[in-house]
């Protein structure tokens, strides 16, 4: 369905030429001096708490949520209906429950904040183990899927060679942005991405209901029409199944995505960058309601896709629909030749390509800095590490983590990665929310219990997701002619969420007995800190 004229890509690459460039010179001009820390990893916490908010709801929406989310609800109605409420709702639960205490705990990192009252090389480490385990898998989701989605985009045949030629660009700018921009230039580019995501979905949005005169009733007539599933189209079960199994697997699912997408590292990172308390809450307020404006944009983009695309249509182009998006616009902008239809189409492969750029820019800085601050200066170094020789280190290993990325993007681009979306907001379900929630809000909460928590709902994450339906056993699994998935779900919330806190719980109880006297240093450096922590003492 991709057949527009050589002039309709020869603007969108023009376009994307441009975007590059004023994002990269942006991105050069707001980056950090060589020796400051605090400018390369907060920005000096100069970002008002609009622009930090734009920021947060950049970082917070990525590729995934733009194409897979649309995509899920074009093939499955309902299901992903749920999925995109679920989304927004990670973000209010963060707002309330975790975004103060974190501003008030943290410094640079996720490992500064489980580190507070529990010092030590072995918590550093594990905070960077996770913080990879978790943004690893999300990067080399989003460069697999720049490989077939540019391609798509540019005209291009569909091979493997220009689908790794779509990789190797995308990869190599993210780590420029990454290593250059520092906290600050990222930023930027996450303010950019919002802008024009929100501005070109609700051109969209708006185009769609027009089509059905504003009645939502009619375009979800046409979306069931369209789906070929009929009434199915509106209820639970399209995307995972009908059975019992398959209703907890669902349940699991939005469970998981509630607790995990916010608990991210690369998101919590953006909340040590805010002025201070007043400004994160306001930070966060922006934040919600842009995501929340854009999940409903989503619904209403996806519903449109359903209807006036056909899910015939869109699976031939994608299985998993995350094309539907663009095939939605070629669809709206009318005839290939037109003049609307270029600009339509135009901006949003433009709307695909910023954030699929920003999205992996702030994937990469995370890793990066976790592997910088946490692994090299107080792991290696023990907090003794000059200031310019960890930003050198930083920007290195944005680099190597870059080049990892781009590697396993190349190896799995021909498989369906996304299982690796699905592990990584499991392993911040499973390991990240129970260790941050445990450290912030429990005074018993201890160094084994932490390492517990870290290891342990990581681990069990990643165990029950390789023996999933998810990786085997159904035509859509990673490997669908093998046959060992003995965990019968595809999200493993259900069970690594509880592990996660069991093991957390266990290990602090059982470490009260041995360690007496390090289980009182924890608490009275948990109670010097409790009012500042929690009442949002300056």
């Amino acid at each position: 369905m991709n057949d527009f004229s050589s002039g309709t890509q020869a603007v969108v690459l023009v376009l994307f030429t441009t975007l590059v460039t004023v994002t990269l010179m942006m991105c050069v001009m707001a980056g950090p001096e060589r020796d400051d820390l605090t400018n390369f990893y907060t920005g000096y916490r100069s970002l008002t708490p609009l622009k930090n908010g734009l920021a947060i709801a950049g970082d917070y929406i990525s590729a995934a949520t733009v194409l897979s989310t649309t995509g899920i609800i074009a093939l499955a109605g309902y299901d992903g209906y749920v999925l995109a409420v679920s989304t927004a709702l990670s973000l209010v639960l963060l707002m309330f429950l975790l975004a103060e205490p974190l501003r008030n705990a943290g410094q640079f990192t996720m490992g500064d904040v489980l580190a507070r009252n529990m010092p030590g090389r072995a918590v550093r480490v594990a905070a960077c183990v996770v913080t990879l385990s978790a943004t690893v898998p999300f990067l080399v989701v989003q460069l697999s899927g720049a490989g077939s989605l540019l391609t798509f985009i540019l005209g291009i045949p569909h091979m493997a060679g220009a689908r790794t030629a779509c990789i190797v660009i995308v990869g190599s700018l993210m780590i420029i942005y990454a290593a250059l921009g520092g906290m600050r230039g990222t930023a930027l580019i996450q303010m950019i991405k919002i802008v024009i995501l929100i501005g070109t979905s609700f051109v969209v949005a708006a185009l769609v209901l027009n089509r059905f005169d504003w009645n939502p009733g009619d375009l979800l007539r046409a979306a069931q029409q369209g789906s070929g599933a009929g009434p199915a189209f509106l209820q639970q079960g399209l995307q995972l199944g009908t059975s019992a199994v398959d209703r907890l697997d669902f349940v699991g699912l939005q469970i998981t995505v509630v607790l995990g997408v916010a608990c991210l590292p690369h998101i919590t990172m953006r909340l040590y960058s805010a002025q201070d308390v007043p400004a994160v809450r306001r930070s966060m307020s922006w934040a919600v309601g842009t995501v929340t404006i854009f999940c409903l944009l989503v619904i209403v983009m996806g519903t449109g896709a359903a209807a006036l695309v056909g899910s015939r249509y869109i699976t031939a182009a994608d299985p998993q629909g995350r094309t539907s998006v663009l095939m939605l616009s070629q669809v709206l902008g009318g005839t290939s030749s037109s003049a609307g239809a270029t600009i339509l189409y135009s901006a949003v492969a433009g709307m695909v390509f910023i954030t699929l750029l920003s999205s992996v820019a702030g994937m990469t800085l995370a890793a990066a800095s976790s592997l910088a601050h946490d692994l090299f200066a107080h792991a290696a170094r023990r907090g003794q590490a000059e200031p310019r020789t960890e930003m050198t280190v930083a920007a290195w290993t944005s680099v190597g983590v870059g080049t990892v990325a781009i590697g396993l993007a190349t190896l799995v681009q021909n498989w369906n990665v996304g299982v690796l979306t699905t592990l990584a907001i499991c392993v911040g379900a499973s390991a990240v929310a129970p260790a941050l929630t445990y450290s912030l809000f429990w005074r018993g909460f201890t160094r084994t219990g932490l390492l517990a928590t870290l290891y342990g709902g990581a681990a069990c994450a990643l165990l029950l997701m390789i023996f999933s339906k998810a990786v085997s056993g159904t035509p859509s699994a990673v490997f669908p002619n093998a046959d060992f998935d003995l965990f019968p779900m595809q999200s493993t919330g259900l069970i690594s969420i509880p592990f996660g806190y069991l093991a957390g719980w266990l290990g602090s109880r059982l470490d009260h007995r041995r360690r007496a006297a390090d289980s009182r240093l924890n608490r009275r450096l948990y109670d010097e800190s409790e009012a500042r922590l929690l009442a949002a003492a300056e």
